[in-house]
């Protein structure tokens, strides 16, 4: 009878040393080295102050005593749309390179090291040709207005994660 008690003692306890190293390998293995996924460093929201005209080509009027070229000025939302449709393909990278459309409406590149930067719209707005500047007509800041879309719901293919 004693012998019975003595080996369920003995198992006992190999089990409650093999349970606890069991527990305790989570909270080992998530301390560790271990290998890294490369995430990219959050979004820079380096718009306040700067703008983008000297990014971007702007079309001038034309000068002179002819019938001229008529312009029209786009600012807000229909800035950023038509700065995203311009730099949409680029294989650069950087300002001068590829622009994303983000799920909240905003505009934004990636640096050298995948860190977004949020473009903003120049303050002046753009001058472009009114010709091309009609499939922004329903955008808040054709001409200046003051209302219109915004960008919001415009992403049809997902861009990089943020």
């Amino acid at each position: 009878m004693n012998t019975t008690h003595g080996e369920r003692k003995i198992v006992s306890r190999l089990l409650a040393v093999l349970l606890s190293a069991l527990l305790m390998v989570p909270l080992l293995s998530s301390c560790g080295g271990g290998s890294k996924v490369a995430t990219p460093p959050p979004p820079v929201d380096d718009t306040v102050g700067r703008t983008v005209s000297d990014r971007t080509n702007q079309p001038q009027a034309k000068k002179g005593l002819g019938t001229g070229q008529k312009v029209a000025i786009l600012a807000g939302a229909a800035a950023l749309y038509y700065l995203y449709n311009q730099q949409k393909n680029s294989p650069k990278e950087g300002a001068q390179g590829k622009y994303y459309l983000s799920k909240n409406g905003r505009v934004y590149y990636r640096d050298g090291e995948g860190r977004a930067h949020w473009v903003s719209p120049p303050s002046e707005g753009i001058r472009v040709p009114e010709s091309e500047a009609q499939k922004y007509r329903e955008f808040q800041g054709y001409n200046r207005q003051t209302t219109g879309r915004d960008l919001t719901g415009l992403t049809s293919s997902p861009a990089p994660a943020l």
